[in-house]
């Protein structure tokens, strides 16, 4: 892709180049204080659970440290922190000689005495951190060093233990920082990485939007969503009206601006990006996307998702985007690749691959498998392993465990020098490297596994004791799970049956197929308004997450442009009665309005003690068996998925609810992590406020292709009746052979 654009403030462009950036310096800008303190600003908390340690830290022997991260807004600066620990201890542990260390950046910004006298029992104290030692990008750690007695010691002596509960707080003062206007810190301060909260960026629109409007929206939305990965983003819509506080997207095109109070920008004359501050809030910022038309719009928000990391300057003005190269299926950068094998090193840093010590922690490799994936009869993914050691001199029961979403796989020994034998070749090679290299192969199975998956890898080395006053551990072991290790998923085809609301929630499938969402068009009502536009916006940030590629491609029409979207998945979005489809697809839709009352038909899904869906179609059909009707006053809204009325094999989701604000609600649930990661899926969901439940699991086409062979083979394991008449056709095809051969032979006897 060739972007070409003219700049005010810049000339890195191949083309013109023309200034204007603000110069405005930052300011500090104080509010309150940290109960405690004295120093200004807006105060947090987190408690190390929030911060990702799922689990108290648990610290043993003669010295033991575990860490947390966090970070800080890069618009914040700290100006006054402190650490409330929740701690036990040992009662065996000298007052003396053991301690508890906190630092911060591997400073040391306390130590905690452990007096005997206060061992064994819960303890809560608070430690001040020095604000000077705390950057951008941060490290709590804490450190226990233990002794129980004066002479010689157990280094691993079960008496050596200190314990942090997760509910321990950090708690930090910030004062905010004035960011200039300016595009090259995109997409900061929209969206900051070292913010984990959940993104919430209001996108506010000039005028009623049109087709290609939505779509530029989309591509941002999808592009904000793939940035917040992890945390969630939702994207409130508004029209006409600016954010009383903080930042937000807006979109003006041809003269609308004028309809925005206070919105200072220019009719533009181009595919225009603006950055300025938001009237209404000093600290807030306001990215203007601007053009003549729409299709000014797509071309400048295109621009920003796609090539945004090279602008510069207050306002750019693009001149034209060279055609984009077709995205091709299951290409979404943060889908495994299921056409060759993968490296780790692709997936992981080599430094996450690195371990040192006796007992090191766990290495995860994150992986998103394609929802698709056809795992009937297939023994599982090749992983070939490359790993390296330090071989102890002496060991019995070293070894290096493998797991799959916490599910084991294989262990597999490190071997002592003493057992590999003391060859002049292996000496050799231990002189000039400490650590050993070694392979091992295996097969990770790959049914009923989670889309978001982890590889865990753990190197376990024994302890081996010396004797009294000889025992003393060495930080001199290493192990290295090599990247050039590879993970193998082409020999799996892509088939899967449907529909699957399950897989929808999780990855966005099968609309994500195409990274770019090429093969989606979003059917909305026809005068949408600020819910179903912010539901749109969410699904696409949702969908982003997902592939971790902008929807380029999408299309958004309303339901009299339907024909046009023959061989396209369509995503539907309906409030109340403002969906023409509603009526034109009733018999479609297994719920049904019906008197202001809405109308499901059940199967036995809700009843079934299950969590996850089979790729197995025998297994997930749960076909119609009861109905019940009931009134939607509570602005209950429902998920259906069915095959595409305009072509076979293309797939639709409808979303509806009696009143807009239950779009909200689906939305949430789309985006809800543990509490409702089990409960939608299926055909047909319910979604009350923070209640989801399914109904039907019916499945009644596919998505994906077999070869001759495979679906032949499968074909007839699902139907006993096919399977008996390949056989009776297989035997009376034998027969007659024999038959005909058996006459040949005869009439060659007489004929003698």
């Amino acid at each position: 892709m060739l972007i070409t654009c003219s700049l005010m403030g810049w000339s890195g462009w191949a083309l013109s180049a023309t200034a204007q950036i603000s110069a405005t310096e930052p300011a500090v800008m104080p509010v309150a204080a940290l109960p405690g303190t004295d120093a200004p600003g807006n105060s947090y908390t987190r408690t190390l659970k929030e911060l990702g340690k799922s689990y108290s830290m648990t610290l043993k022997g003669v010295e033991a440290t575990d860490s947390v991260n966090f970070d800080v807004r890069a618009d914040e600066v700290v100006t006054a922190a402190q650490v409330t620990l929740q701690y036990s201890y040992s009662p065996a542990l000298l007052a003396d000689l053991s301690q508890i260390n906190v630092l911060v950046n591997d400073q040391v910004a306390a130590s905690l005495p452990l007096p005997k006298e206060e061992a064994g029992k819960l303890q809560t104290r608070t430690v001040q951190i020095p604000p000077q030692t705390i950057t951008e990008f941060n490290r709590l750690s804490l450190q226990f060093i233990g002794h129980y007695t004066m002479q010689c010691e157990d280094p691993l002596h079960s008496s050596l233990w200190a314990r942090i509960g997760n509910e321990s707080q950090l708690s930090l003062q910030v004062s905010s920082i004035k960011q200039p206007n300016d595009l090259s810190a995109l997409p900061l301060p929209l969206f900051d990485r070292r913010d984990a909260s959940p993104l919430k960026l209001p996108f506010v629109f000039a005028g009623r939007p049109g087709g290609p409007e939505l779509e530029a929206a989309g591509i941002l939305s999808s592009w904000f969503g793939a940035l917040a990965s992890y945390r969630g983003a939702t994207f409130p819509a508004s029209l006409t009206s600016l954010p009383a506080k903080g930042n937000a997207v807006v979109f003006v095109s041809g003269s609308e601006s004028t309809t925005l109070s206070g919105l200072p920008i220019k009719e533009a004359t181009g595919p225009t990006l603006t950055l300025v501050s938001n009237p209404n809030d000093a600290q807030g910022k306001l990215l203007i996307v601007s053009g003549r038309d729409g299709a000014d719009l797509k071309v400048a928000a295109t621009a920003l998702a796609l090539g945004g990391s090279a602008f510069s300057g207050q306002s750019v003005v693009i001149e034209r985007i060279d055609s984009l190269k077709p995205r091709r299926p299951y290409d979404a950068p943060n889908w495994l690749p299921s056409d060759r094998p993968v490296r780790l090193g692709e997936l992981a840093k080599p430094a996450e691959l690195n371990v040192s010590g006796y007992n090191p922690g766990q290495m995860t490799v994150a992986l998103r498998l394609p929802p698709d994936l056809f795992n009937w009869r297939e023994p599982g993914a090749q992983l070939d392993l490359k790993y390296r050691y330090t071989p102890q001199p002496v060991s019995t029961n070293s070894s290096l465990l493998v797991n799959f979403n916490d599910t084991f796989i294989k262990s597999i020994d490190l071997p002592s020098i003493e057992k590999l034998g003391n060859s002049d070749s292996l000496l050799a090679m231990l002189k000039t490297d400490d650590s050993l290299a070694r392979t091992s192969r295996m097969l990770l199975p790959l049914n009923s596994v989670a889309l978001q998956s982890r590889l865990q890898f753990r190197f376990m080395y024994d302890y081996i004791k010396q004797g009294e006053c000889r025992d003393i551990i060495i930080d001199n072991m290493r192990g290295v799970i090599d990247p050039d290790s590879t993970l193998d998923l082409s020999q799996y085809e892509h088939f899967m049956a449907m529909p699957n609301l399950g897989v929808f929630k999780d990855s966005g499938f099968p609309f994500t197929r195409m990274a770019d969402l090429s093969e989606t068009s979003v059917i909305l009502p026809n005068e949408p308004g600020p819910a179903e536009l912010s539901a749109y916006l969410t699904l696409l940030g949702r969908f982003g997450d997902s592939t971790g590629y902008p929807a380029t491609g999408v299309k958004v029409v309303h339901a009299d442009q339907l024909a046009e979207q023959r061989d396209r998945d369509l995503l539907v979005l309906a409030s109340g009665n403002n969906q023409p489809l509603l009526e034109q697809w009733q018999s479609l839709l297994p719920a049904k309005d019906e008197d202001a009352a809405q109308y499901f038909e059940l199967s036995d899904l809700p009843l079934r003690l299950r969590n996850w869906i089979s790729p197995d179609t025998k297994t997930n059909l749960r076909e119609a068996r009861s109905s019940f009707r009931f009134t939607a006053e509570d602005g209950s809204a429902y998920l259906t998925g069915f095959e595409s009325p305009l072509k076979s094999g293309r797939s639709v989701v409808f979303i509806a609810s009696a009143r807009p604000n239950g779009l909200a609600d689906v939305t949430n649930a789309l985006l809800s992590g543990e509490e409702n990661a089990h409960e939608l899926q299926g055909s047909l969901v319910v979604v009350r406020g923070k209640h989801v439940q399914s109904l039907v699991a019916q499945q009644d086409y596919y998505v994906g292709s077999l070869g001759p062979l495979r679906y032949l083979q499968w074909y007839l394991s699902q139907n006993v009746i096919a399977l008996m008449l390949f056989t009776l056709l297989g035997v009376l095809l034998l027969a007659s052979m024999a038959y005909l051969a058996l006459r040949l032979r005869a009439k060659r006897r007489l004929g003698q």
